[in-house]
């Protein structure tokens, strides 16, 4: 969400609000989800906060514009780690690999338990994180592998943080 001002001299086209749709010609407006909206228009769905007053972020899911709390409060767990097994709230910074979710402080080696961060080096093997110094031997994993293994021993890859689930 961006709380522009419209320019001093320079003549700007009308631009219409996407809640109320009618012509913005305040000194303020927003812009958000790809649309410009009048300050007091641009609101939370379930509280009706004004969004530009209570911060710079707002969230859109299933249709609806929501503020921070009321985002959290909807679709807060949204995850399990799949380290821990427990719930990952939607609003915490975790880690990915191949289609799962960690806390970032459950995204360790398998071998030395050290954390993984961003830009590290990793295995994935079966389902098992290691760091590149521990990698296990391809040969002695083979052996305890099926033939048609749907899981094989994956290329290194690099550690990416994101947003939550």
């Amino acid at each position: 969400m961006v709380n522009s001002q419209l320019g001093g001299g320079v003549a700007s086209p009308p631009r219409s609000c996407a809640g109320c749709g009618g012509k913005i010609a305040d000194r303020f407006l927003l812009f958000s989800m790809e649309r410009y909206w009048h300050t007091r228009c641009l609101k939370c769905s379930c509280c009706h906060a004004q969004l530009g007053d209570i911060g710079n972020t707002c969230y859109s899911k299933g249709g609806m514009i929501l503020c921070r709390s009321d985002y959290i409060r909807l679709f807060g767990h949204s995850g399990a780690c799949s380290t821990c097994g427990q719930s990952i709230p939607a609003n915490e910074m975790v880690m990915r690999a191949q289609g799962n979710v960690y806390h970032l402080k459950c995204f360790t080696c398998a071998t030395c338990r050290n954390r993984l961060v961003p830009g590290d080096r990793f295995h994935y093997v079966n389902g098992t994180i290691f760091c590149e110094h521990d990698r296990p031997e391809a040969a002695l994993l083979s052996s305890h592998l099926p033939p048609l293994q749907s899981n094989p021993v994956l290329p290194d890859q690099k550690v990416r943080e994101g947003p939550g689930p």
